[in-house]
This record gives structure tokens, sequence and C-alpha cells, in this order.
């Protein structure tokens, strides 16, 4: 069981920003790592630095093959939404700066995947990544999002016939350097752009 695809989902959020690591061997799904990112208070400014930081730092520590992130869901307050959109931009744009493709789901979808309903309650997303994944305890809500938006990715990749990653010379899901590994990701999901 050497081939596999490692998948980090991100959950983001100026307060607490969630991430979760996944690898894919076939039909497996393995937990690697998940956690929060918690935002110290102070200067919006700071605070998405902050998330830039923390979430390039975790995908470089944990070397994924690419990465999903929850899409903003859309609040009665367009404050608070325009407050999640910037925490979510630096967390895409650490995951870009990472050279990593990113793939986007709402939170219906991520539901819909794991749990089997789109209006899952986050007790039981909770409850089905900590079943899915073998964890021996309820881990934090944020973490388990994230988690589940890995998984939401696994499952639609592998709908696509597409979990085969490309290969490194060491037989696995590797990252490549540079504009030559999201090049590769794009033909290999069939996201490249036609001329």
């Amino acid at each position: 069981m050497s081939d596999f695809v490692r998948i980090m989902g991100v959950d983001p959020g100026l307060n607490h920003t969630g991430f979760g690591v996944i690898d894919v061997y076939g039909n497996e799904l393995k937990f690697v790592t998940a956690g929060v990112i918690n935002v110290p208070k102070g200067e919006l400014a700071e605070r998405l630095r902050f998330i830039f930081t923390e979430v390039g730092k975790i995908a470089r520590e944990t070397t994924p093959s690419f990465a999903a992130c929850e899409k903003v869901f859309v609040n009665m307050n367009p404050y608070t939404t325009l407050l999640l959109g910037q925490a979510r931009g630096a967390a895409l744009t650490a995951l870009a700066n990472e050279e990593l493709l990113v793939n986007e789901f709402t939170p219906t979808e991520i539901k819909q995947a794991t749990v089997g309903t789109g209006r899952a309650n986050k007790a039981q997303v909770q409850a089905m990544m900590s079943r899915m994944l073998g964890l021996p305890e309820k881990i934090q809500a944020d973490a388990a999002d994230a988690l589940a938006c890995a998984v939401c990715a696994a499952q639609s990749f592998r709908m696509m016939g597409a979990m085969q990653a490309p290969k490194t010379s060491a037989g696995h899901a590797r990252r490549h350097s540079g504009a030559k590994n999201r090049a590769a990701w794009e033909v290999h999901l069939g996201l490249a752009r036609k001329p």
C-alpha cells in the first residue's frame, strides 16, 4: 500500500481555522493529523497574516498532494460574510503559495458527501469523521469540518476516476517543484485549460 494521495482540508475562519490531513489509499482513508488554528485578537491585517503563515506552515510540514477548502457560506450579516471571505482568502493564498491545487466545496456538498445529508449539524459531522477515520474520540468541530472537506475531495476525485495520483520515481504522490506540479495535477484531473 505505498501508492497514496494526501489531501489537506481547510475550514477557514477569522477566529478559528480548522485543518485536517488524510491519506487516500484506493478506497481506504487514513487520518494523518487535524487541529484548529486559534487566531489571536488584533488588527485585521495581522490576523489574516497569522492565518496565511500557519496554513502555509502546516502545508509544508504535511506535504499534501493537493488541498480542499470550504466555500464561504453567505450569512445574514454581510459584514460577517466579508470577514469570513477575507480569512478564506488568506488560507487560499497560503495554499497557492505552496503551489497546491485547491478544490472548493460548499458546506452542503461536504455534509452530503460525508454524512449523507446536506443538513447535518456540527455534532453529526464530528461523529462521522471520528467513525470514518477510526479516531478514538470526538475531535474539535472546526477540525472535523476540515477533515470532512478533505474526505469530500477524495470522494469527488474518486467519482471522477482521478484518485490515482501522478507518481514520482519513489512511486507515490509527492509535490513536484514549481509550475510543473500545478500543470501535472491540472492535466491529471482534467482541469488543464485548452489552447
